[in-house]
């Protein structure tokens, strides 16, 4: 990753160049403009500030930046929710004498945490930290992203999974949203989380074997992943579309528990149902003896 000076500049120009002068209510004269989004000196009328102070600002320098023209930006640009948290993370981690202690990438969570995992026996469910590897998971989780265990290193990790496995255009029928998405959580935790050596690991690494990876990393695109629905096509049980609910766990700094339902009454939970009766089938086999088997 780059230094947050850095990274807030490039932040600001891309979101720029998503805005056309018709989007943000600008008059338009015609002629042929060198970029397609707003100009340096637009986006300073519309925020309020000099044309200078923000070309400081997109330099790298958030020395004096206050919460009010970072919410003028805000608005200028028509960032979301999401958005606007990274620029302030980011703005943040800029200002000099404001570097905050490093929040630790957690391996493990509590057993309490794993013992609730395991009580949602009819319920996919992880959790996973800001760079997305799988801290813990529960059997039935464990049995919906079987490929990604495919991989012998610990913790198994669903960003490398999506760009370097070739499985994963198998499990992800929208590979693309999932690529994205992936993207996004890792961009998103790289605001909060600027010094992280782990992440930092996984963004080279990444960034050097997939050019998939790569090109998503540069647009600087973030996202908030909350609830929604996610594809499957499964090795085993097929097509399955399931709802997602993530919380994070306020104990446990850093950690975001993720669990999947499907619709009652719908093929998705049957197969959820043959899922779950396959996950113990293999489980049992696995923990049979060789001596007491047929």
């Amino acid at each position: 990753m780059d230094i947050p000076g850095k990274e807030l500049g490039a932040f600001l120009a891309s979101r720029r160049a998503k805005i056309t002068p018709q989007q943000a209510g600008l008059p338009t004269f015609g002629g042929n403009r060198r970029v397609p989004g707003l100009r340096r000196e637009e986006l300073a009328l519309l925020a309020g500030v000099s044309v200078e102070y923000l070309t400081r600002v997109e330099r790298g320098s958030a020395d004096g930046v206050s919460d009010s023209v970072l919410d003028a930006l805000s608005r200028a640009l028509q960032l979301d929710e999401a958005e606007t948290s990274h620029l302030s993370d980011l703005a943040r981690a800029t200002r000099s004498g404001t570097r905050e202690p490093r929040r630790r990438v957690q391996s493990q969570v509590r057993p309490s945490i794993q013992r609730i995992l395991d009580s949602m026996g009819t319920t996919p469910a992880f959790v996973r930290n800001g760079r997305l590897d799988l801290v813990a998971i529960n059997p039935l989780g464990r049995a919906l992203y079987a490929p990604a265990f495919d991989d012998p290193v610990r913790p198994a990790n669903l960003a490398r999974f999506c760009f370097l496995s070739p499985r994963a255009g198998e499990l992800y029928p929208n590979w693309d949203d999932a690529a994205d998405t992936s993207v996004a959580l890792l961009r998103t935790e790289a605001g909060r989380d600027p010094h992280n050596k782990a992440l930092s690991a996984l963004v080279g690494e990444l960034s050097t074997r997939s050019r998939e990876f790569a090109t998503r990393w540069a647009r600087h695109d973030v996202r908030l992943h909350s609830t929604g629905v996610k594809r499957f096509t499964h090795p085993v049980v097929g097509e399955l579309a399931l709802a997602f609910d993530a919380m994070e766990l306020p104990a446990e700094r850093g950690l975001t528990l993720t669990a999947y339902s499907a619709e009652p009454g719908t093929p998705a939970e049957e197969k959820l149902r043959l899922l779950a009766s396959w996950s113990a089938t293999v489980d049992q086999a696995e923990t049979t003896p060789v001596n007491d088997r047929a």
